[in-house]
């Protein structure tokens, strides 16, 4: 027989139990929320989200380049030849436009139209969650004609200085991940680190998925450079190198719909198991998806009337 519960208490239960959590706190509290995890994975989602801003930048034709560096301290940067975030002062913040997207949740130019078209990452919560869950941050912003440069602290602004003329224009975000929250459990003092292949996967998807994009990734003297201009016929052709394909070229496939752009790469292979990836805005949806569901259903609609034809006639 179950025991009868206890009345519910006023007392227990009340306006002060609840909890108002002001900026970055959030992310802090609670970072697998944001980033997926206080492991690998969530490390591996930070170095992402910076690279998606300069992925977004390349999309929209500002940035050629990307170069990514996972130093020897544990830290990263990721610098890109874009237009640089925006300096001048926000006009109902009151404060730097750059320390608006570190710092404010829910910010930055992804919401205004006709600024990306399709802009992939935590849309205003990205840089702020990078930052929220670092122990310092260094961002350079090269744009109008000047450097600039502003550092963070446990997510806390200082003051963005202009450090001089430049003629060059991007951004440089060098972050060193908060080895508090990314503790591992082999030790006191242990910590994870950024891994240096999901990072390259990732980097070397973006260059096939972006074509003519030069993306780098350094880590110690180690050097990789990725650049196509296959596009994803050329990525699906290198994901079967070695699984012996059916047909020598990809299928590929391109319609719109209602401001919609699908766009699809398919080769048949001698394996048994599919290997069936999918990307929303660049972005790579491993649990699948609507698209994904829509593709396979429809592929299999149009294979099994094709069999059904060649044995009716």
């Amino acid at each position: 027989m179950s025991a009868t519960p206890p009345p519910l208490s006023s007392e227990t239960y009340s306006a002060s139990s609840i909890t108002v959590l002001r900026g970055l706190e959030a992310i802090r509290m609670r970072p697998a929320m944001y980033v997926g995890s206080t492991g690998p994975e969530g490390l591996h989602n930070l170095v992402l989200e910076v690279v998606q801003n300069a992925v977004d930048e390349a999309l929209e034709g500002h940035c050629t380049r990307i170069d990514v560096t996972l130093h020897e301290d544990g830290s990263c940067s990721v610098e890109d030849d874009g237009r640089g975030i925006p300096v001048e002062t926000h006009p109902e913040a009151g404060i730097p436009a750059c320390e608006v997207v570190f710092t404010m949740l829910h910010s930055g130019g992804k919401f205004a139209e006709g600024v990306y078209s399709a802009p992939g990452g935590l849309h205003g919560i990205g840089l702020a969650a990078v930052n929220a869950l670092s122990e310092s941050i260094e961002v350079d912003i090269w744009r109008d004609g000047s450097h600039y440069r502003q550092r963070y602290t446990q997510g806390e602004p200082g003051p963005l200085e202009r450090l001089g003329d430049s003629s060059r224009h991007g951004t440089r975000v060098h972050f060193m991940p908060d080895r508090r929250i990314f503790r591992a459990d082999t030790g006191a003092r242990a910590h994870h680190r950024i891994a240096e292949g999901a990072v390259a996967e990732h980097l070397q998807g973006q260059a096939f998925l972006q074509p003519g994009l030069t993306v780098t990734l350094t880590a110690g003297s180690r050097q990789h450079t990725w650049c196509y201009a296959s596009g994803l016929a050329g990525y699906v052709s290198w994901l079967n190198t070695d699984r012996d394909p059916v047909h020598p070229e990809p299928i590929e496939l391109r319609a719109e719909a209602d401001g919609v752009e699908v766009h699809v790469a398919l080769q048949w292979t001698h394996k048994y198991a599919e290997d069936l990836r999918g990307y929303v805005n660049r972005i790579y949806t491993p649990q699948g998806g609507t698209h994904l569901e829509g593709l396979k259903a429809a592929l299999t609609h149009v294979i099994n009337e094709a069999a059904v034809e060649r044995i009716e006639g």
